[in-house]
């Protein structure tokens, strides 16, 4: 019978089972090997579990061939909570002390900037002293030209 100019997938049409099937485990669905796999582990932790109860984990492939000693290894360090030493205070890393220096220097740097004690602060102090003198001047020399041309006018009307 022909299905049109394309072909279906060489897998053939898709069977869904129904929540029924499923339950009742009937299901036409075929196994997939992920499934299969699975099973196969379980079947062989049991069979491990009973053959020998020395063994608790299982290893994978690399880990159970050669036992090693690896001296970089860092082996976690269990601490009992009534073995920890409240009062002694955990030593600082260089980075974390340049880190803690540079957040100290910073913070007085700029408690002495609002004092006006540094040289950056002096000079803004400065400059914003020149702007608010130049502004006053500028102020007042609008404010005589505004009576002056006032006065023009009163006079002109005279």
């Amino acid at each position: 019978m022909g299905r049109g100019k394309f072909k279906g997938k060489p897998t053939g049409r898709r069977q869904f089972s129904t929540p029924e099937e499923m339950l009742a485990g009937t299901s036409a669905r075929p196994r997939t090997f992920r499934q299969e796999v699975a099973e196969e582990e379980v079947e062989l932790e049991e069979e491990s579990e009973e053959e020998s109860d020395d063994e608790t984990e299982k290893k994978k492939s690399t880990q159970g061939g050669i036992e090693i000693e690896n001296p970089n290894l860092v082996k976690p360090k269990n601490v009992k909570a009534r073995q920890v030493d409240l009062e002694k205070t955990p030593e600082l890393s260089r980075r974390e002390r340049e880190e803690i220096e540079k957040q100290k220097a910073h913070e007085r740097f700029m408690r002495l900037q609002e004092q006006g004690k540094t040289e950056q602060s002096k000079k803004d102090l400065e400059r914003l002293a020149m702007i608010r003198q130049q502004r006053a001047d500028a102020a007042k020399k609008r404010e005589e030209e505004k009576a002056a041309k006032e006065q023009k006018k009163s006079e002109a009307r005279k």
